[in-house]
């Protein structure tokens, strides 16, 4: 697991949260070595992620890019070639699960935190769980989805991180709309938990 903090706009723990995303790879069940970046990057950095491959302009607060599909056999690629000396040929067992890279842009965390998780630290908690999971092919695509992602992240974070200091799960109450005229309803940005 590699965890880096690439901006410097806000602290980041590193420690701490390679510590926590490891938490949530063994409660998950995942076993044996594995490949998963968590980056701390910059709003600049994350908006430009979020526009190059999500089609959404700004910056967000995470963005989780799995690997998708098996791990490449042994030998060279793309030919396939010899395994080398030191290997037997569909010796997969010592080759490292890739999971992906969870990306997190703490500047959006500390201006969503007041009116989600409540404090900069949980919000960062709930965001590396968020995103490890979605590696993992959690989801929030729709209710059912969401209602379970939710109440793993909840499990997650009481087990490794400790009590919230506000409810991010929270539905928030409804505004009522403008005299005479309705309203847009307000949605999160793609990739917010």
């Amino acid at each position: 697991m590699f965890v880096a903090d690439e901006q410097r706009d806000h602290p980041v723990e590193v420690e701490r949260w390679q510590r926590l995303a490891g938490a949530v790879l063994a409660d998950e069940a995942v076993e044996g070595e594995c490949e998963l970046s968590v980056l701390f990057v910059s709003e600049e950095t994350i908006a430009s992620l979020n526009g190059r491959f999500m089609g959404h302009d700004g910056p967000t607060d995470v963005l989780s890019f799995p690997i998708d599909g098996e791990a490449n056999p042994p030998g060279r690629w793309p030919d396939s070639g010899g395994p080398g000396p030191d290997r037997h040929d569909d010796e997969t067992d010592d080759v490292p699960l890739l999971l992906g890279d969870v990306v997190i842009c703490p500047s959006v965390a500390a201006r969503n935190a007041p009116g989600h998780a409540g404090s900069y630290d949980d919000e960062v908690a709930l965001l590396v769980v968020h995103g490890v999971l979605h590696l993992l092919g959690m989801d929030h695509a729709d209710a059912a989805a969401t209602v379970v992602m939710q109440d793993r992240e909840r499990q997650l974070l009481a087990a490794h991180h400790g009590p919230m200091a506000a409810d991010p799960w929270a539905t928030p109450p409804a505004e009522p709309p403008p005299a005479g005229g309705s309203t847009d309803p307000a949605t999160s940005a793609e990739g917010s938990p």
